[in-house]
């Protein structure tokens, strides 16, 4: 008769939940510093990338209908109001040019919506890196 004390710790450390993470494609239990997921093809490279972390650029040229706000969406506040602010002599021009050429000179101002929507899908993005959670401190 064999008898097994069961409260003892057992001979080698089996690692605990706080060592794993779940995938987050199949959610198999990974170790926490995993690179990738032997089950499915996830990677930890291909989810640095979140949906925050970079502005669409058609998005940007939509919003540069209203001069400097696709610049503001993609980061570039200062570019932005200076773009806004641009606006306005732009449009006195354009005023002028249109009263001097009978309504032509209306069609300027295009071209500066044109400069805008271009400057705004060209510019990088201007996003802060993601901190690295380190969960609740006391």
């Amino acid at each position: 008769m064999k008898v097994e004390y069961t409260d003892a710790p057992p001979s080698r450390p089996e690692p605990s939940a706080g060592d794993k993470m779940p995938c987050p494609y199949c959610g198999h239990l990974l170790p926490k510093d995993a690179q990738n997921c032997d089950r499915c093809d996830w990677t930890r490279a291909a989810t640095t990338q979140t949906a925050e972390g970079k502005a669409s650029d058609a998005v940007a040229v939509l919003f540069s209908i209203i001069p400097g706000l696709g610049h503001i969406y993609k980061g570039h506040i200062l570019a932005g109001f200076l773009w806004m602010a641009g606006a306005v002599p732009v449009g006195i021009f354009v005023l002028l040019a249109a009263f001097a050429s009978a309504g032509w000179g209306l069609g300027l101002f295009f071209f500066y919506l044109g400069a805008v929507m271009l400057h705004a899908y060209g510019v990088h993005d201007r996003v802060a890196p993601p901190r690295e959670d380190e969960g609740e401190e006391y």
